[in-house]
């Protein structure tokens, strides 16, 4: 394979520069002490036994009690929160961490560029595949390589596409023309729409990210060329709704509970949940900047500990209500904790005549789901948003991912780590093996040729 070439859109890159000037704010823990009782351990982890921080560290203590991570607000931001407010962090010897809202995912590839040097961040919760864009100087200022380490996958799930119920210009209505899963049955719809040069617009929150790919891919398998048919724009994810109800857009792609909150407003209706486009896949994850890590071995330890117990107690439905309240903050998610339950337990009006979704294997999850482990970082998750970048022409097709997923999933130190927390279940393959979407394409991590020449809608020319 070639090496990798400095190449993404410029377009792309241009529309989200102007959201990452803003800033980030500091968050303060509020809790003092941790708390732990309701935490759904693992056998024989330092939770369960109620060891203190001192024997809970891997045997040394931690290089620096000190870490910013930033986060954007929305549910896979949970275990961070969780890990912060619990007092997780304190009880693994990270007394100083902090989590920090970003404005925009721009605003988070800026913070953690600059590191906190320079008053930003030392790493965070992450859209796939932004720490490999970030390592390869894709993304960055300059096209300067700042390598990064995948080191945790915060949640499955919790995302979904949201469709206003009418557009603005033209009072052109969306309700029952078959916008749902299955967009073969809206294409009419949609190229009626294009034919009077107002395509339909959805948004998605930063370039060749996860977000934009979960539209993609289901534009795509209804036969829509979502680089033809249709206009795709960015939008920080806490500006989608406002930007809904504007009319600017017709249609959003990004995490609870925005999606969920149009209906709540009776603005528009869920066309599909990233559940049903991919059961048990992927959302986000935890990566920090690879200087920090290898400088502190021991913290990136603890740290991961603090976010493992976060995620236990994330999934545990007797937490729900008081993980509702804590993100309903103000300082947090900002939306009211009635409206932020039901997505939470797996409850979701879709609108439109479909029917209600009321299935917890639907809602975001953060430890355990259909497939097993949530937390841990496959390897093959990463090469399918890569192969997915390579599908629509956002990275060359010679590009060899796989050596870019060996150099920044470190697998390894999510190992260790639970390792010393006691989990007994550590997945002992790096690929959760072929993975089967709604339209039936399966993907095998081995063969990822042969996954992108199957492809009937797609940019590049295999």
């Amino acid at each position: 394979m070639e090496k990798i070439t400095d190449q993404l859109s410029r377009r792309k890159f241009l529309l989200t520069a102007s959201a990452s000037a803003i800033g980030s704010v500091v968050l303060k823990s509020c809790a003092s002490t941790p708390t732990t009782s309701s935490t759904p351990t693992a056998a024989g982890s330092p939770a369960a036994t109620g060891s203190p921080a001192a024997n809970v560290s891997g045997g040394s203590g931690p290089e620096t009690t000190t870490l910013r991570l930033g986060y954007i607000p929305i549910f896979e931001a949970a275990p961070l929160i969780i890990a912060q407010e619990k007092g997780f962090f304190k009880k693994y010897g990270m007394t100083d961490v902090k989590v920090m809202k970003q404005a925009s995912w721009g605003a988070a590839r800026d913070n953690v560029e600059i590191g906190t040097a320079g008053g930003g961040i030392d790493g965070g919760q992450w859209q796939m595949p932004m720490p490999h864009l970030i390592s390869e100087g894709l993304i960055t200022k300059g096209k300067t390589k700042l390598p990064m380490y995948v080191l945790l996958q915060t949640s499955t799930h919790g995302n979904g596409i949201a469709i206003a119920n009418k557009r603005a210009a033209g009072d052109i209505s969306h309700l029952g023309q078959g916008i749902g899963l299955d967009m073969s049955k809206a294409k009419g719809h949609l190229e009626k729409l294009k034919a009077t040069g107002t395509p339909f617009t959805a948004a998605y929150t930063f370039p060749s990210a996860n977000q934009e790919l979960w539209l993609r891919y289901w534009l795509a398998a209804g036969g829509i060329n979502p680089d033809e048919d249709v206009k795709l724009i960015v939008v920080p994810a806490a500006q989608t709704v406002a930007n809904m109800k504007s009319g600017s857009m017709d249609g959003f792609s990004t995490g609870d509970p925005w999606p969920y909150r149009i209906l709540a407003d009776n603005i528009g209706f869920m066309a599909a949940l990233t559940a049903d486009i991919w059961p048990n896949h992927p959302e986000e994850y935890l990566a920090i900047r690879a200087d920090w890590v290898d400088k502190n071995p021991n913290a990136t330890k603890a740290v991961l500990k603090a976010v493992m117990e976060a995620q236990q107690w994330c999934d545990d439905a007797a937490n729900l209500p008081e993980l509702a309240k804590i993100l309903s903050g103000r300082e947090f998610l900002n939306v009211a904790d009635s409206i932020l339950l039901p997505p939470l337990q797996g409850k979701y009006d879709m609108g439109d005549g479909k029917a209600a979704v009321s299935d917890r294997m639907k809602g975001p999850l953060y430890w355990k789901d259909g497939k097993g482990s949530v937390s841990y970082p496959y390897k093959s998750h990463d090469m399918w948003f890569l192969a997915e970048n390579i599908r629509w022409g956002m990275i060359p097709d010679t590009t060899d991912i796989k050596a870019i997923v060996d150099k920044v999933n470190r697998e390894d130190i999510w190992k260790e780590a639970a390792k010393s927390l006691g989990v007994t279940d550590i997945p002992k393959e790096t690929s959760r093996g072929v993975e089967t979407f709604f339209d039936g394409t399966k993907f095998d991590s081995n063969d990822t040729t042969a996954y992108l020449k199957g492809l009937k809608v797609k940019k590049v020319k295999i």
